[in-house]
């Protein structure tokens, strides 16, 4: 993995539990910055955690780029004046899911040290390390380096030390990390990276415990479901590993943001880098898993006293139960109680107490008395996004011609590796070879077979899409079998191989291949078959449009585009527009459409695969036990990705140019911009729960219902209200068999109209008890406008 993330850092032996958050500066625009930054803290976040992408920053030898996107100082200064601190991940490789993990691909002719000095130099010129005043507390050096010094022996471990000693020397006046680097060589403290990591240690005892990476779920890729990771199990995994002593939790990610442009990486990896994260992609906060680690974070800091003064007292409560209690010498007590059984409830007695604990679930005692949180029971409000139309587009056309070379065509003998051809600075790379052939006197279309590394193939013969094929995640590496129609006399076989981002994590995968490598052969043929491997092929490096530059507004003006045509294999559309008004996150909704790229203004919003469909196992997600990427699926059967986030800022009030470029041939028609935003918020609390009044001070109240719409919109109406055993889920709620006629009046009441409201459950609000002794819920669904 790797990004940016927002942690939670709890470093023991600086104060207490601290948490952090990835959020990467540039999948996102730099408007964006400031809120994202807020909302991490507002969710009780103290240290941001950011790569640095080197590919971003050097994108050929010695000319750096820290602009726009990628003004990394700009970012940092935006956290310092938050008040948060800063972990700065350099890497120089960051794995990511990111385009070639991102080393540039001209990494063969550069030096790690080079860069790595670069930003460092430049952090200190900029006074953003700790002991300058600045916001940066923790560097990292290289990234999840540890299972290829497994693989690779002795000459890994002595590249890791050469790593550490490097990073060392820079004096950079703060602690270095290694993420996942069981051997992680003195000082550099060794962090671990995962699903769950309180089975992890330092390999030092005078080491503090870290958790580089609690990951919030997981990426999105084109043709495989939408991964989704249940809050219950997130806020059960970081609150065990601070029962078990951990310093310093970061969320990887709490922001996802976007792979703009081509900066996908994997390949397949979607551009929408989502990750299920507490705040969207839009920057939306996603409820309830932001407001639920929001209270985890709040109890965590209500230990905080007890936490700092060490090792937990650890006792069995039973089976599967156990307690956790940190005491200081000053009094204060903190206890977390752990059920682990995966199915059942458990009643256990602790401190002269009984306390229920739902199934894998971690309850948190600030005072070894009083249940603040529970892992499992989440009282936060449930949000229901909705993407809503937002206007058309009236498109013109221009086919691009496969055979109709641009700049600089070349022709060898045999065929060439497709990213030392391209230099990574276009997907598309054509490649023709022409045939006199003869059929077959019994008429038969010979058999054409072209065998690729990857990840994408059109074929052409004669100028007309005689097939399609691509590979997948697990296996970019695909062949084109099939019969062809040629003519008597000269025909042209036209390949155009498309490559959907270069690797990012792996063994050697600098050295991994792309493109047609052969063997490329015609059966069928009066001589019977013919090896074309080495015949002379011509190169097109990019399109013709990539060449004349149709995706910007000088380029598109250079040509002549015609009313727009459906289903037509490599066109180009563009269109005018507005923006729309209101400030609503955007989407292009692209469902219509196959497979291609996006520009807006000039600037690229990524790939689009629409018609890539998810193939996998999309059942019931259920929180209890160990979770995986393939446990709670959506998508299934869909695409992938079906929105592309438009960030406004990158958009003028109006005359904004959109140009897509369609590989298989959709239907421009069903395009459609989206306004993204809350259509429903529901609540669903206990009466037992109670909330917190303040953060640094034991102070509790009853629990409360609190509803909060986002951007501006206020609550238009009630749904659904019931205090009492209401059944059902957010969207789909109903009465149970005990019910207060009255729970609609109190939310009508204190809510409609509001932004936020807040309503306290307990029986006296609601007109009386309904079922006396029955433990009862306040369970409501308010209609955000």
């Amino acid at each position: 993995m790797a990004a940016s993330a927002v942690a939670v850092a709890f470093v023991m032996a600086v104060a207490a539990a601290a948490a952090s958050a990835a959020v990467t500066y540039d999948r996102k625009a730099v408007v964006m910055w400031p809120d994202l930054i807020e909302k991490a803290k507002d969710g009780g976040l103290d240290v941001v955690q950011t790569y640095v992408f080197w590919n971003g920053h050097e994108p050929s030898p010695g000319q750096y780029y820290f602009e726009g996107r990628y003004d990394l100082v700009h970012f940092i200064k935006l956290v310092k004046q938050a008040g948060l601190y800063v972990n700065l991940r350099i890497g120089p490789y960051v794995c990511a899911e990111w385009n070639f993990g991102g080393f540039p691909v001209w990494l063969k002719y550069a030096e790690m040290q080079k860069f790595t000095t670069k930003i460092v130099e430049m952090m200190k010129s900029e006074g953003l390390f700790e002991w300058q005043g600045g916001p940066i507390i923790l560097s990292q050096i290289e990234n999840e380096f540890g299972p290829l010094e497994w693989d690779q022996g002795e000459p890994a471990k002595a590249y890791a030390s050469w790593a550490a000693n490097m990073a060392v020397a820079l004096n950079t006046g703060v602690p270095w990390i290694m993420c996942k680097e069981d051997d992680a060589p003195d000082p550099i403290i060794n962090t671990c990276n995962g699903f769950y990591c309180d089975w992890f240690s330092p390999n030092k005892p005078h080491k503090p415990t870290m958790w580089t990476e609690a990951w919030t779920a997981w990426y999105t890729g084109f043709g495989i479901p939408v991964p989704h990771r249940p809050v219950e199990d997130l806020a059960y995994g970081v609150a065990k590993f601070i029962q078990k002593g951990g310093s310093f939790v970061n969320y990887y990610m709490f922001h996802g943001g976007t792979n703009f442009g081509r900066t996908a990486g994997g390949p397949f990896i979607a551009t929408s880098y989502d990750y299920d994260a507490p705040i969207d992609e839009y920057g939306l906060l996603r409820e309830p898993k932001w407001g639920h680690l929001k209270q985890l974070h709040k109890a965590i800091k209500l230990c905080e006293p007890a936490l700092v003064a060490g090792d937990p007292i650890v006792t069995s409560l039973g089976n599967a139960q156990k307690s956790s209690v940190f005491r200081s010498s000053t009094g204060a007590c903190a206890a977390f109680l752990d059920n682990k059984d995966k199915v059942s409830y458990a009643r256990v007695a602790f401190n002269g107490m009984h306390y229920d604990l739902p199934p894998w679930s971690i309850s948190i005692l600030p005072d070894c008395k009083t249940t603040v949180f529970n892992t499992a029971r989440v009282g936060s409000q449930i949000s229901q996004m909705k993407m809503e139309w937002a206007g058309g587009f009236a498109w013109q056309s221009y086919n691009e011609e496969i055979n109709s070379f641009g700049e600089d065509p070349f022709t060898t003998v045999g065929l060439l590796e497709q990213i030392n051809v391209t230099r990574d600075n276009t997907d598309y790379l054509c490649v023709d070879v022409a045939q006199d052939e003869q059929f077959l006197s019994n008429g038969e279309n010979p058999k054409l077979t072209v065998m690729s590394a990857g990840h994408a193939l059109h074929i052409f013969i004669n100028g007309q899409l005689s097939g399609t094929v691509y590979g997948s995640v697990d296996d970019p590496k695909l062949t084109y079998t099939g019969n062809v129609k040629l003519w008597a006399g000269s025909n042209t076989i036209s390949c155009l191989s498309i490559a959907v981002g270069l690797p990012n994590v792996g063994e050697h995968f600098e050295t991994w291949n792309a493109g047609i490598l052969g063997p490329v052969t015609l059966d069928g043929l009066n001589e019977g078959r013919r090896d074309l491997t080495w015949q002379k092929w011509t190169y097109q490096v990019g399109l013709k449009g990539e060449s004349m530059s149709l995706h910007s507004l000088s380029g598109s003006s250079t040509v002549e585009w015609g009313e727009p045509v459906q289903k037509q294999p490599l066109t180009w559309y563009k269109a005018f527009f507005n923006a729309p008004d209101g400030d609503e996150p955007l989407a292009l909704d692209m469902s219509s459409m196959g497979k291609g790229q996006i520009w807006i203004n000039g600037q690229g919003i990524g790939r689009y695969w629409p018609g890539y469909k998810a193939s996998g196992n999309c059942g019931t997600c259920d929180y209890r036990g160990e979770y995986d990427e393939t446990k709670c699926q959506t998508n299934c059967g869909d695409s992938s990705q079906r929105w592309y986030h438009v960030p406004r800022s990158w958009l003028s009030p109006t005359g904004n140019l959109l140009v897509i470029f369609e590989e298989w041939g959709g239907d421009p028609t069903g395009i459609s911009m989206v306004k993204r935003s809350i259509g429903s918020v529901c609540a669903d609390v206990s009466e037992w729960q109670p909330s917190m009044k303040n953060w640094h001070t034991k102070d509790y109240e009853k629990a409360k219902v609190h509803l909060q719409c986002d951007n501006g919109q206020k609550i238009t109406e009630i749904k659904f209200a019931s205090f009492g055993t209401p059944q059902g889920s957010c969207g789909s709620y109903s009465e149970g068999g005990c019910h207060a006629h009255k729970s609609y009046d109190i939310f009508w009441k204190n809510c409609v109209g509001q932004e936020r409201c807040g309503v306290s459950v307990v029986p006296e609000i609601f007109g009386g008890d309904p079922c006396p002794g029955t433990m009862k819920r306040a369970v409501v669904e308010a209609i955000c406008g």
